[in-house]
């Protein structure tokens, strides 16, 4: 198990140690609880650290049941198997996915301030969240990330199901996963500390990000773009 988010952020860094002061590598975090994570990973690493909002869209009478996911750029995924089965009518689908849109422009808003977002294009972006369970918060994260040219994607997290590799591969070019256990009960199960993250530390931690990020950081070198890790 992983002690909390801090804990598990800096095993996840050993995992991809090969990555460390490339000057063409990022790190996106999914906010709320991939901020923690993906920020101790890019500190680790000394490489620059972003967010990459996402929402999931919850079912109807379940919203803890996520039959899609939507993040910041329009990217939207939809589990058409969960809406089958819990016979989710358009309407009622496109009543969730209005709401959720709302929610991440609030939160680009709240989260950013004045910080720009920082370039992906041509650079290797690393994907981080706390966990993945259903995979449609992290889908849509890498649809919409796609569509700004990175020269490759990575998604790193601490914990997921087995399986997660192959149902990635068709979108991410690697997947890190620290700890598969056979008996996925959740991503909260594996931390002995998940309670929640606010705003106020999403932003915190964007804002360390930024005072630490070097200038030389800024864009990304073509000469490590061309070259494999380590």
């Amino acid at each position: 198990m992983f002690d909390d988010r801090k804990d598990a952020g800096a095993r996840l860094a050993k995992a991809l140690r090969d990555y460390a002061g490339r000057t063409d590598v990022i790190v996106l975090a999914l906010p709320r609880g991939g901020v923690p994570v993906g920020y101790e990973v890019a500190n680790a690493l000394h490489v620059p650290f972003d967010i990459l909002i996402v929402r999931k869209v919850g079912t109807p009478g379940n919203p803890e049941l996520a039959m899609g996911a939507l993040a910041s750029g329009g990217a939207l995924y939809v589990n058409r198997q969960i809406v089958g089965a819990a016979r989710v009518a358009n309407e009622q689908l496109a009543e969730a996915v209005t709401r959720e849109q709302a929610e991440v422009a609030r939160r680009e808003s709240v989260y950013r301030g004045a910080c720009p977002v920082l370039p992906v294009e041509g650079r290797t972006a690393i994907v981080v969240d706390d966990g993945i369970a259903t995979g449609s918060s992290m889908r849509a994260a890498l649809q919409a990330l796609r569509s700004r040219r990175p020269a490759r994607v990575i998604v790193a997290v601490p914990v997921a199901p087995i399986g997660t590799q192959q149902a990635f591969a068709d979108i991410a070019d690697e997947t890190v996963v620290l700890l598969q256990p056979g008996w996925f009960d959740g991503v909260g199960a594996l931390y002995r500390d998940f309670r929640q993250v606010d705003d106020t530390q999403v932003r915190a931690l964007l804002c360390a990000a930024r005072e630490q990020t070097p200038a030389d950081h800024a864009a990304p070198s073509h000469r490590n773009a061309a070259e494999g890790p380590g």
